[in-house]
């Protein structure tokens, strides 16, 4: 019998950071767990790197200016694990909620766009890097690698998650489904390029939940006017920083379960109901009996990359050669 639950209540959450603290944006992690407790969530999406804050910065400054604010955000960057994810640990051990979270990870002299995601009982479960920075972002992030494009089964289904443009790299999503992942959790970082982008996002969000026949929870960040400003003075530029918030819960049929939130901070939070899948995947299961893998398969190399390798072991030359004709053998 499964034991799977039937119905889940899941959150994305549309907050700002705190630009001038890694420990304050933390906080308001921590604060908004807390309050989606109280409304019975069981799973809660953040924007994409929240913490500290997404790099805005490397949006509207040339890159021979970022120097500056690039450190700054390597020295607020966290490590993972560490006091960060210990930290969000018990904040989900204790609401009994599974965290979706997104932080800029910074490893020795690289930073990373990684996703985290904490079982209910506290659990660190996966730490994902994006695998390809989009435009502006390739300034700043590392790329990731095929390690992290995998499902996790947490105590509310299986999850998998992506960061923004990831959703155009349809290999990428592929992936995921054909792992038969349940609820997606998107994550985009809001306040950016406009209206067209939360059009964009929209469709994205609602295209994979049909495609891959599973819920999608999307988080995108916000800025208020005094942050616009602190990112840049240049008035020409803030425009940059505006709209761009498309927070959402699809279902499998491709429907808003709430009102998404497009503007200002909030919870969206929704019920899922888990029969839908199957309900989904009965007309049109992509991975399954709507697959043709005899014409069409996707080949993964799911290892690390590392910039340390062991040298092959390579059999000794004695060992190869044949042996003399009536020679005895071992």
């Amino acid at each position: 019998m499964s034991t799977k639950p039937k119905s889940v209540r899941a959150a994305a959450a549309q907050i700002s950071p705190d630009l001038e603290s890694a420990d304050g944006t933390l906080a308001r992690v921590l604060e908004t767990v807390r309050e989606a407790s109280r409304k019975g969530v069981e799973l809660i999406v953040f924007p994409e790197t929240f913490v500290p804050y997404y790099p805005y910065f490397s949006f509207v400054q040339p890159p021979v200016q970022q120097g500056p604010a690039h450190l700054l955000l390597m020295e607020r960057a966290p490590t993972v694990p560490g006091p960060l994810t210990d930290a969000v640990a018990a904040a989900a051990r204790e609401a009994g909620m599974v965290i979706v979270l997104g932080v800029n990870e910074r490893d020795h002299g690289s930073l990373y766009n990684t996703q985290v995601i904490f079982d209910a009982d506290g659990r660190l479960l996966l730490k994902r890097r994006k695998i390809t920075p989009t435009y502006h972002e390739r300034m700043v992030w590392g790329q990731g690698d095929g390690a992290g494009l995998t499902t996790v089964d947490t105590r509310v289904g299986r999850v998998g998650a992506l960061a923004c443009w990831e959703h155009y790299n349809p290999l990428a999503r592929y992936a995921l489904m054909a792992q038969h992942e349940e609820i997606h959790c998107a994550q985009f970082p809001g306040s950016l390029v406009g209206q067209i982008f939360a059009d964009q996002m929209g469709v994205t969000i609602r295209h994979h939940a049909l495609e891959s026949g599973c819920f999608v929870v999307n988080a995108t960040g916000w800025l208020h006017e005094a942050q616009v400003r602190a990112v840049t003075a240049d008035e020409k530029l803030q425009g940059a920083l505006r709209g761009g918030c498309h927070t959402a819960i699809v279902s499998p049929e491709g429907k808003y379960l709430a009102e998404p939130l497009t503007e200002g901070e909030g919870l969206v939070i929704a019920d899922l109901d888990m029969a839908l899948i199957t309900k989904r995947k009965r007309m049109m299961d992509s991975v399954g009996h709507y697959a043709r893998p005899e014409l069409l398969s996707l080949v993964i190399r799911r290892d690390a990359t590392s910039t340390t390798q062991p040298w092959p072991s390579v059999p000794s030359q004695e060992a190869a050669l044949p042996l003399p004709e009536g020679a005895p053998h071992d």
